[in-house]
């Protein structure tokens, strides 16, 4: 097989910049072009220094019609609102798209007023659409012409929650789930939220009910539960760059021992290439932490039984930058194009760091 050529649109952002460390280093693919309209004209490693001597590649911006006769493939890491009308241009060439953003992540065109009170402009891509989660629908990425990525926290939080939910151990609802996550989750535009003053040290609430993450979260575990899915998310900024960890109450439908959840995630995860079951109480580093799948695309689940209360609390943990975003995109890219799955994803995270 040769090297087959993508595109990136939106490249200037972290998602971008990781995307493209992760892709020129696969092998198997070549980065066709990258585009930003603020840097246009400026070299990648500009903007992101950690690339220095290995791309030549500058910023573009080309039309469309003339990206579509680059590549065969291409990436989507712009914008919320932004990737609708670029993914239906392409589609409509012929070729294959990645979309990183949330804008077909949904399956009801509703669902996009309700929780992002946006009105879809493309509902019947929304039908056609696959989620990018290849634990959950690896055969239908393969064959797939639109892949929408998951967001970060929704990834870790539906990874957590759909074996035991799809094995009937724990209620529909209420679950409660409570997510940490890094500055870098907001993205390389400043704001006052991620100024250095008032983001260092801080473990802030924000968006406490009614976020968006919910719709995701609700849909997935959903179609795997015998009834209706009700998720309380509530997530918090905490002072690290990069990395999520969800701690997820659920209740128990009856008295679990520890083997009948093991069970449950080694039968719907056994052979998974990036997800790593975690719960050793001898060593420190016993339950799943962020801090060391920094860089990495695995998730790291584990879990404790609370027989006072009759919870299963489980911890789900990735690097929200990889496995939410953009090692994710490849391992489905790996899979539309027929290649294996992990290639260009099998670096370990960096410890200590």
């Amino acid at each position: 097989m040769g090297v087959r050529k993508v595109g990136i649109f939106g490249g200037s952002g972290y998602v971008g910049g990781e995307l493209l460390r992760i892709l020129l280093g696969h092998g198997g693919v070549e980065v066709a072009f990258v585009t930003s309209k603020r840097f246009e004209g400026k070299a990648v490693h500009k903007v992101h220094p950690n690339l220095r001597g290995l791309t030549d590649l500058k910023f573009s911006s080309p039309a469309i019609p003339e990206a579509a006769e680059l590549a065969e493939l291409f990436f989507l890491a712009l914008p919320h609102g932004s990737s609708a009308p670029f993914a239906a241009e392409l589609l409509k060439a012929g070729k294959r798209v990645v979309d990183l953003s949330a804008d077909f992540r949904l399956k009801n065109g509703e669902e996009y007023e309700r929780w992002y009170r946006w009105k879809h402009p493309f509902p019947e891509l929304l039908r056609e659409a696959v989620l990018g989660l290849p634990e959950l629908h690896r055969d239908e990425i393969r064959g797939a012409q639109l892949v929408a990525v998951p967001g970060c926290m929704a990834t870790a939080a539906i990874l957590g929650l759909f074996p035991v939910v799809s094995k009937g151990l724990v209620n529909a609802e209420p679950i409660v789930i409570d997510a940490k996550i890094g500055s870098s989750g907001g993205g390389a535009s400043p704001t006052l939220e991620g100024y250095h003053p008032e983001r260092y040290g801080v473990v802030r609430p924000y968006q406490p009910v009614g976020h968006r993450h919910i719709a995701e979260i609700e849909q997935e575990v959903g179609s795997a539960a015998a009834g209706k899915v009700v998720v309380s998310f509530t997530p918090h900024a905490v002072n690290m760059v990069r990395g999520i960890l969800c701690t997820i109450h659920a209740f128990q439908t009856r008295e679990l021992e520890n083997k009948d959840v093991w069970k449950a995630y080694r039968e719907s995860y056994e052979g998974e290439p990036f997800v790593r079951l975690v719960k050793d109480p001898t060593i420190l580093h016993g339950l799943p932490d962020p801090k060391v799948l920094a860089g990495s695309n695995y998730c790291d689940i584990g879990f404790e039984l609370d027989e006072h209360a009759k919870r299963l609390v489980i911890f789900s943990a990735i690097d929200n930058l990889i496995k939410g975003a953009a090692g994710n995109a490849v391992q489905c890219m790996n899979l539309m194009l027929g290649e294996e799955e992990s290639k260009g994803l099998k670096s370990p995270g960096i410890h200590p760091v």
